[in-house]
């Protein structure tokens, strides 16, 4: 049988999974311009039932599931490694196994990719689609919006005014902006003045964190929680914008202390946290016995997370000084063809060292993170390591918010 048929009659297996019938499949073409591409309708942990495909030998799966992540290396074709990672338990485990990160192979192809450092050479290209009516802030994979507008919905955004505060919940759907919802992916949260911003992760940065309890702060406010929702929320990075009390004229000046990840991250050798799987249930590690930790005070929570965070330097990013092009009469910076629109929003993140950190010129000066506008509500965000898609995408929800104080 040849790989294209063998990929064909994956798609066909999973769109019988979870009672879904072909009648239902044109129903729900139109769902496919909002959900997620990198996010399988049906979780990873929930296989079918064993079939004739579970019983493969395993250099010929091996084999298979390889030519598989070799010839589908864009989207939607990747989508073929979530319907073999969707058959059963041994081609999930091979499947992952052949998977690389995005720092590795430069490719998104599981939902974890999106908690996962970028690739370190070229930076991942994507999009932002901004729903003024709906205060939703969509993020898209590829270059810019297709003509068909069938484009691969990465995670989503809501803005949520508070009387104090501002919060964006990221989702990694278009449409569900629950935080007891499983899609939760974490959410951004501002002061009074959008001048200070933080951003909270519904996992830990690492595997080997979960272990630690000392670094969750659970969300008080929900009155129900799923048992098989993370009811937690992890800090990983603050974001602070300068204010601009003498109204000089020039673009925002804004560092970003990325608690997750280590100043060594971009030395030579240095790596950057890297998650392999979201947890399987917070139920059996956080409510397995009765909630004491629910009584604790947040601020002891708090206060033992800055302690752990605070054992090694972390990495700043601070956003790269424009120069004043004096013929066009406004601050520039070299986007490289991503940017077209001239706004205030726009930006560029490099690493904030110090000479006395031995790191190489050519690493300070690579752009991590920029962000700007090429048309009416929609920007270009292009990410590399040691960021994520999420960490990236909850930085420029930041540019977002209203800074009265800042402009």
């Amino acid at each position: 049988m040849s790989l294209k048929s063998i990929v064909r009659e994956l798609r066909e297996m999973k769109d019988g999974i979870g009672n879904i019938s072909r009648r239902g499949t044109e129903r729900k073409h139109w769902s496919n311009r909002t959900r997620s591409h990198i996010v399988p309708d049906v979780a990873l942990s929930d296989p079918i039932e064993q079939g004739q495909w579970a019983n493969l030998p395993p250099e010929l799966l091996l084999d298979i599931i390889r030519r598989v992540e070799e010839s589908e290396a864009s989207w939607p074709a990747r989508s073929a490694l979530l319907f073999c990672a969707s058959v059963c338990k041994s081609w999930r485990e091979i499947t992952k196994e052949i998977v690389k990160t995005p720092e590795e192979c430069g490719r998104l192809t599981f939902p974890i990719s999106l908690k996962q450092p970028g690739p370190r050479e070229s930076p991942i290209q994507c999009f932002i689609k901004r729903d003024r009516a709906n205060s939703v802030y969509r993020l898209y994979f590829g270059m810019t919006p297709s003509e068909d507008e069938r484009d691969k919905l990465l995670l989503s955004a809501k803005k949520i005014r508070r009387a104090t505060s501002t919060d964006f919940v990221i989702s990694f759907v278009a449409d569900d902006f629950s935080r007891a919802s499983n899609m939760y992916a974490g959410k951004l949260r501002s002061n009074f003045l959008g001048t200070k911003f933080s951003i909270h992760d519904c996992q830990p940065p690492s595997d080997a964190a979960i272990q630690q309890p000392g670094r969750l702060s659970r969300r008080f406010h929900a009155k129900q929680v799923s048992p098989r929702v993370p009811a937690c929320n992890y800090r990983v990075a603050t974001i602070s914008y300068e204010l601009n009390v003498l109204r000089a004229r020039g673009p925002r000046r804004m560092h970003s202390a990325m608690h997750s990840i280590p100043l060594s991250s971009i030395q030579e050798g240095g790596s950057a946290p890297t998650p392999k799987s979201f947890p399987q249930s917070f139920d059996e590690k956080s409510f397995s016995g009765p909630l004491a930790i629910a009584k604790e005070s947040a601020m002891d929570i708090i206060s033992r997370s800055a302690v752990t965070a605070t054992s090694q330097e972390l990495l700043v990013l601070k956003n790269k000084a424009p120069r004043w092009h004096e013929q066009l009469q406004c601050w520039c910076l070299n986007f490289k063809g991503r940017v077209t629109v001239a706004s205030v929003k726009n930006f560029q993140l490099v690493a904030a060292v110090d000479p006395s950190h031995n790191i190489p010129v050519a690493e300070q000066e690579k752009v991590i993170l920029q962000f700007g506008k090429i048309g009416k509500d929609i920007f270009t965000m292009d990410y590399r390591y040691p960021l994520s898609a999420f960490q990236a995408f909850a930085i420029c929800l930041s540019s977002f918010d209203t800074k009265p104080a800042c402009e």
